[in-house]
C-alpha cells in the first residue's frame, strides 16, 4: 500500500509529501521528520509570516480606493462573491418554481423576513447610536485642534505678510547698483522664502493629524455596520424572491395572461361586425404570442464569478486545443525534415516574442468579418477571439519540444523501422511520437502556463465573459470592496493554474518511461 501510495505521488509531481506516508509507515523517523519540517513546515512558517507581514502593512498603506484590504477583508470578499453566486441561482430557481414548490419557498422567505425586520431595525439604531457616539468622541479631540490649527494658520499669515512688508521697505531704500547690498538683501529674501515653506510644512502636517482624528475608527462602529448591512442586503434579497415567488413568477405570470386570453377570447367570439371581429382577432393573436414569449423567457441572471471562472478555463482549454492542433503537426515535420525546420525557424523567432495585447486586436478584427451578427452566432467573437490569442501566444513551447522530441528519437529505432519496411505512418505512430512524447507533453504543460496567463489579458480586454472581465468590472468601480474582490481573483487565479499544471503533471508522467522529474 506504501508504494501505490508514494506512486500516486509521484505520478502528480507531489514528492514532497513522501516524508509524510514514509513517517506514518515507520520508515526512518528522524530522517522523515528532518524531511517534513525542510519541505513542509518551513514553506508553512513562511506563509503565516507572509500574512502576518500583509496584515501589519496593509492598512496603513492607502489608495484611491481605499487601503489595501487585510486577509481579513479578502476571505470576506471571497465569502461575499459566493453568496452572491449562491442567491443569484436562488433566484433563477425561484423564477421558474411552480405549485407546492413556490408556496413553500414562499412561505420560507415570509417566514424569514419577518425574522430579519426586527433584527435590522435593533441594527440600524445600534448603528445611529455608536455613529452619535464616535461623533462626540471625534469632536472632542478634532474640536479644539480645529480651533488651534485656526490660530496657528492666522499667525502664520500675518508673520509671512510683516516680513514681507519689511522686505518692501528694505527694498525701496536698497541703493542703485550696490551689489553686496543686493546680495544681502537676496539672502534675505531666500530665507523668507525658506521659512514661508517651513510654515506651510508645519501647517499641513498640522491638517494631517486633524484629518486622522476625524478618521478614526472604532471597531465596534465598524461591526455594527457590517451586521446592519449584511441584514439590509439578506433583506433586499428576500424582497427579489418574494417577487420572484408571486407577481413576478412565470407560471404566476402565465397565469395572469391566460387568465386575459380567456376574457380576450370570449370577447372575439362575441364580437359582432368586421372591424370588431378583426380586431378581437388581433388581441388573441397578440396575447397568444403574449404567453409564449413568457413561457420561454429566462431569469436574467447576471455573470457570477464561479460562472465567470468556468468560463475563462472552457477557454483556455479552446485555445489549448486550437494550439496543439497546430503546433504538434508542425513540431514533427520540423523534427523529421531539417528543410521544413529551416523555413519555419524565422517565424519562430518572429512571432514568438509578440504580445497578447497586439495579437488580440488582430484576432478580433479578423473574427468580427466572419461573424456579422454575436447575438446569433453559435460562439461569441469575444470568446473565440480570446481562445484564438491564447493558442497563438501558446503554442510556440509546445511546437519546439515537440521538434526536439521528434529530432532526437534513437537512430536505431529508424533503422529497426526500416528492416520491418514499416511505411511512414506506421513508423510515425509506433516509433516517432511514442519516443517523443515525453518531451512534447513538457511542450504542452509549459504551452497551458502560457494560456492561462495570457487569457486574462486578452478577456479584460475582448470583454469576454471570463476572469478578466470580472478584473476590469472590479478596478472601473474602484471601491474597497471591489478592491478586496481583485485580492481574491488573485489566489483564485494562482490556484486554478496549480491545478491545471497538475493535472499536466500526471498526464506527462503517465507516459514518461525515463523516470526523469517533472515537476519544479
Amino acid at each position: 500500500m506504501k508504494f501505490k501510495i508514494l506512486k500516486a505521488l509521484d505520478v502528480a509531481g507531489l514528492q514532497v509529501f513522501d516524508p509524510v506516508v514514509r513517517l506514518i509507515c515507520g520508515e526512518n523517523p528522524p530522517a522523515q521528520l528532518k524531511k517534513i519540517l525542510l519541505f513542509i513546515g518551513i514553506p508553512i512558517v513562511a506563509i503565516i509570516a507572509s500574512i502576518f507581514a500583509w496584515n501589519y502593512i496593509a492598512p496603513r498603506h492607502t489608495t484611491k480606493a481605499g487601503e489595501v484590504p487585510t486577509p481579513g477583508v479578502v476571505k470576506d470578499a471571497a465569502s461575499g462573491i459566493w453568496t452572491f453566486h449562491v442567491r443569484e441561482n436562488q433566484k433563477a430557481h425561484d423564477f421558474l418554481l411552480t405549485g407546492e414548490q413556490r408556496e413553500q419557498a414562499l412561505a420560507d422567505v415570509e417566514a424569514r423576513m419577518a425574522e430579519i425586520e426586527p433584527l435590522a431595525a435593533a441594527a440600524k439604531e445600534r448603528v445611529d447610536t455608536l455613529e452619535a457616539q464616535s461623533k462626540d468622541a471625534i469632536d472632542t479631540e478634532a474640536g479644539p485642534l480645529q480651533e488651534e490649527y485656526k490660530a496657528l494658520r492666522t499667525a502664520t499669515r500675518d508673520a509671512a505678510k510683516e516680513r514681507e512688508a519689511a522686505l518692501i521697505a528694505e527694498a525701496e531704500a536698497l541703493p542703485t547698483g550696490n551689489a553686496a547690498a543686493r546680495e544681502a538683501f537676496l539672502k534675505k529674501v531666500a530665507e523668507h522664502e525658506k521659512l514661508t515653506e517651513t510654515e506651510k510644512d508645519e501647517l499641513r502636517a498640522f491638517k494631517e493629524h486633524i484629518d486622522a482624528a476625524y478618521a478614526a475608527k472604532f471597531p465596534e462602529l465598524e461591526a455594527a455596520r457590517a451586521e446592519y448591512n449584511g441584514l439590509e442586503e439578506e433583506r433586499q434579497y428576500l424582497s427579489k424572491r418574494l417577487e420572484y415567488l408571486t407577481d413576478g413568477n412565470q407560471s404566476i405570470k402565465i397565469t395572469a395572461e391566460e387568465q386575459k386570453l380567456d376574457e380576450l377570447q370570449a370577447g372575439f367570439l362575441m364580437a359582432e361586425g368586421g372591424k370588431d371581429t378583426l380586431k378581437a382577432a388581433e388581441k388573441v393573436l397578440s396575447q397568444q404570442a403574449s404567453i409564449e414569449r413568457i413561457a420561454t423567457s429566462e431569469y436574467s441572471r447576471p455573470w457570477t464569478f464561479p460562472d465567470q471562472i468556468l468560463r475563462s478555463v472552457w477557454c483556455v482549454f479552446v485555445g489549448f486545443l486550437i494550439g496543439s492542433a497546430i503546433a504538434i503537426p508542425l513540431g514533427v515535420l520540423c523534427g523529421l525534415s531539417r528543410i521544413f525546420m529551416a523555413a519555419i525557424t524565422p517565424f519562430i523567432a518572429l512571432f514568438k516574442p509578440v504580445s497578447p495585447i497586439v495579437w488580440l486586436p488582430i484576432v478580433f478584427i479578423i473574427v468580427g468579418g466572419f461573424i456579422a451578427d454575436p447575438t446569433t452566432a453559435p460562439v461569441h467573437p469575444a470568446f473565440l477571439s480570446s481562445a484564438i490569442t491564447v493558442a497563438l501566444c501558446s503554442l510556440w513551447p509546445t511546437l519546439v519540444n515537440t521538434a526536439l522530441g521528434v529530432a532526437s528519437v534513437e537512430k536505431d529505432h529508424i533503422n529497426v523501422a526500416r528492416v520491418l519496411r514499416l511505411g511512414v505512418f506506421s513508423r510515425l505512430f509506433k516509433i516517432v511520437l511514442p519516443s517523443a512524447l515525453p518531451l512534447i507533453f513538457a511542450g504542452l504543460r509549459i504551452s497551458l502556463g502560457v494560456g492561462w496567463m495570457v487569457l486574462i489579458a486578452a478577456e479584460l480586454l475582448s470583454s469576454s465573459e471570463g476572469i478578466g472581465k470580472f478584473v476590469w468590472d472590479m478596478f472601473n468601480n474602484g471601491s474597497s470592496q471591489t478592491f478586496a474582490q481583485m485580492f481574491v481573483v488573485v489566489f483564485v487565479v494562482g490556484a486554478i493554474g496549480l491545478l491545471l499544471d497538475r493535472i499536466m503533471i500526471v498526464l506527462q508522467r503517465s507516459v514518461s518511461f525515463d523516470g526523469a522529474p517533472t515537476a519544479l
